[in-house]
């Protein structure tokens, strides 16, 4: 068999398998397999972009050394430099390889050298010799431990992989303070599962010898993020783990827990105590390792009474998670971890198809803004007429009711009403309000279609909630809350995000916004339904670049959070006679005139594929751009749209470039030009030819006649024609021409013996798209 005659997969198993087989790979712990990087971006219609697979990822002591992309033999050793590449630099591997099977190119990712590579291919020990110039015996000890994977029932996704090791070579190298920062909803509970089990099973411990188990903390600022936590660890042995809270404490005689390996626990509870904290009652050596969750939030803060407990286990690592990579408003964070260890962003998971995109209507109104002019009912409290009042002050300072259910009678009006939907309220008191009000207007007769989950709402919320997570069940289908569900809300199936309140920080807007990114099967996205004006967060910088440095820090510093105030709702002002009496909330009531004049207009914001956002020109103009990659000129368009197999290729390179089959909708509805063929709507774009409406092209092929077939094909053309005229071009793609047959004789062959076989049906088929597109 000619070299032009092989396959890749030929290439592959006679070529190059034996040269990796020869030098030791997948012998002595060592593997060498396939992976699937990512499955591509989530799209429409339960499709995805294009995922991206390593023909071959090298393996040895638990680190990813290097990736191989193979070419059939008939074609360049180097046609797979690029991709080897991109996966190398994914995957954190050293080394890039590229063959054909007969000549080999290699690219040291670190060093940038790079150049053709003669045989004998590199056995595992040597890679790691080439990846590791210095030896480190934790690295070894690392590397010796597998992860945990529940028997081969689950894999670390690369990203995961990579933070681990990041983690685990900063320990090994004697870092002390570490930070991993990855969006909400990639995993990051997991991550520090293997890290803790490595430790744990290396016996890697601060005295530097394996000489006894490690202690480790996972500490949390939430009983929901410890409890998740502690139920994520299920791996390790029932006497290794202990939670540390107060029904434990009590049965203990006041003593918390300190026989064990893996102790769980929130800031309040270590922060407490009858004679004093309980985390003093552990020597400041006691820990070897503190995993400290949403580490943003609290310990890591200056003025913190959280920082002290730790600086009081100053000796222990600590490992610092969190979300948010920016450090305008965390510097403390950055300051006291240091630089992220690894960071992977929301918008990589959203583009590699591990997070669920979403889309932000905002929704503009005539009552965003309020001023007094003496037509309304004042109830209670006292203003001044001219007074203005802006969304800040609504539910904070002034409540006018028929406003906030104007807000829910146009989101409830536009939401599929039985999907599961998170409403941010300004305050604990708004948050009854709105949930009153969707409880009215809702369609559902289920009396706990909606709760309020807060503060105030203690046990009874909290059950609500886990109802609200548990994806079996239905109800509660909406929760409202003021500041609580803004993090530690693992719900996957959550398809509405209603903002009601301004958002006063990217770090808590990124929180909030991960609430819905988590993946569940049929959700192709979610919806961010914008009345604050919080969009205009996508447009700072912060959203979602690298990490600024810290700002140089100035003025009185922030009031310290108390050790027995939960983080979950707004304080109350300290006592000592300086706060201020509340103020009375003025309560205004609507005149029947000013409520029916209430009127809301809902925009849309676009996506480019790197996460920014753009205005509906902007958006148009890069579709220009982008179809002008492809489409030399319109006839060029019309003969690849002509064809349904050119076609179907056509989309996918667009869908390649970020326009799926939902945003070629939303191009079509821009150009207002809902009932056209998305062929008039590109060639719109692309040389202003008038659209055509799909009803308008039907009847020129039905009165033309130039539809060359007669009896029972022409009655199958003409069901098609009517198909595509009810919902468009999809209807002509070559795979529905099966179920138009199945449709119309019971089967294919069926339908291949009715009308002469497949052939003249693919002929008359194709037949017909030439002339539908013919002018």
């Amino acid at each position: 068999m000619s070299i032009h005659d092989e396959t890749e997969a030929d290439t592959r198993a006679e070529r190059i398998d034996p040269i990796l087989a020869a030098a030791g790979w997948g012998l002595n712990g060592s593997k060498v397999r396939r992976e699937v990087i990512c499955p591509g971006r989530i799209q429409s219609g339960g499709t995805r972009g294009k995922g991206l697979s390593a023909d071959y990822v090298f393996i040895h002591k638990g680190q990813k050394l290097a990736v191989l992309e193979a070419k059939r033999a008939g074609v360049s050793h180097r046609s797979g430099v690029g991709q080897a590449k991109d996966y190398a630099e994914r995957l954190g591997s050293r080394f890039a390889y590229a063959s054909n099977g007969l000549s080999w190119y290699q690219i040291d990712m670190t060093t940038g050298t790079e150049a053709n590579m003669a045989l004998p291919f590199p056995t595992p020990d040597e890679l790691w010799d080439r990846t590791f110039a210095d030896h480190n015996e934790w690295r070894e000890r690392f590397g010796a431990v597998d992860f945990e994977t529940d028997g081969g029932k689950w894999e670390l996704r690369y990203y995961q992989h990579k933070a681990v090791n990041a983690a685990l070579e900063a320990l090994a190298k004697g870092d002390r303070r570490i930070l991993l920062t990855l969006a909400t909803g990639t995993g990051k509970t997991s991550i520090a599962f293997q890290i803790a089990w490595k430790l744990f099973q290396s016996e890697w411990n601060l005295s530097g010898e394996p000489v006894r188990r490690p202690r480790i903390l996972f500490l949390a600022d939430r009983n929901i993020l410890a409890d998740q936590a502690y139920n994520s660890f299920s791996a390790f042995p029932n006497d290794a783990v202990t939670r540390i809270d107060p029904d434990t404490i009590r049965k203990n005689r006041g003593q918390p827990p300190k026989n064990a390996s893996l102790f769980f626990t929130i800031f309040q509870t270590f922060m407490t105590g009858d004679g004093g904290p309980v985390y003093a009652q552990y020597p400041p050596d006691f820990f070897d390792f503190i995993v400290v969750d949403e580490c943003h939030r609290g310990g890591a803060k200056d003025e913190s009474e959280w920082r002290r407990l730790l600086e009081y286990f100053e000796p222990a690592a600590q490992l610092g998670l969190t979300a948010t990579p920016k450090r305008k408003h965390n510097a403390d964070t950055y300051a006291y971890f240091g630089e992220p260890v690894y960071t992977y962003a929301l918008r990589d998971g959203i583009e590699d198809g591990f997070l669920t995109p979403f889309k932000v209507r905002q929704m503009a109104s005539t009552i965003d803004e309020y001023v007094y002019d003496g037509s309304d009912d004042v109830l209670a409290g006292d203003v001044e007429a001219g007074e203005r009042f802006a969304e800040g002050d609504f539910n904070t300072r002034i409540i006018i009711e028929e406003r906030e259910l104007s807000r829910v009678k146009e989101f409830m009006r536009q939401v599929d009403q039985r999907q599961k939907t998170l409403v941010f309220c300004a305050t604990q008191d708004h948050a009854a309000l709105v949930r009153d009000l969707i409880n009215q207007v809702k369609d559902s007769a289920n009396p706990n279609y909606c709760h309020r989950v807060t503060a105030d709402d203690g046990a009874v919320g909290d059950q609500h909630l886990r109802d609200f997570q548990d994806n079996d069940k239905t109800v509660p289908t909406v929760l409202t809350t003021s500041q609580k569900l803004s993090t530690g809300v693992d719900a996957r199936n959550i398809r509405n995000i209603v903002l009601m309140r301004p958002i006063r920080s990217m770090i808590e807007f990124k929180q909030i916004i991960g609430r819905g990114t988590r993946t569940y099967e049929g959700k192709d996205f979610f919806t961010i339904w914008d009345f604050v004006k919080a969009h205009q967060n996508f447009s700072d910088p912060e959203w979602d670049g690298e990490p600024l440095a810290p700002e140089p820090r100035g003025g009185p510093p922030t009031p310290p959070v108390g050790p027995g105030q939960g983080p979950d709702e707004p304080g109350e002002p300290e006592g000592g006679g300086t706060a201020e009496p509340p103020r009375e909330k003025i309560l205004v009531k609507l005149s029947d005139g000013t409520a029916r004049k209430i009127q809301y207009i809902a925009t849309t914001t676009y996506w480019s594929p790197d996460g920014k956002p753009m205005s509906a020109a902007q958006f148009l103009e890069r579709l220009f751009g982008d179809l002008s990659g492809i489409v030399t000129s319109e006839d060029h368009l019309r003969g690849m749209w002509s064809d349904p197999d050119n076609r179907e290729h056509l989309l996918e390179q667009l869908s390649d470039r970020g326009y799926d089959r939902d945003r070629l909708e939303d191009i079509r509805k821009l150009v207002d030009a809902p009932d056209s063929d998305l062929f008039d709507v590109l060639s719109y774009v692309l040389f202003t030819s008038q659209p055509k409406t799909r009803s308008e092209r039907a009847n020129d092929v039905r009165s033309s006649g130039i539809v060359d077939a007669d009896g029972d094909l022409k009655d199958l053309l003409w069901a098609i024609l009517g198909a595509y005229e009810v919902r468009g071009e999809s209807e002509l793609a070559t795979k529905k021409l099966g179920t138009f047959l199945t449709a119309r004789y019971g089967s294919v062959s069926e339908g291949k013996e009715k009308l002469g076989g497949l052939p003249v049906i693919r002929g008359a088929f194709r037949d017909l798209q030439a002339s539908l597109y013919s002018n």
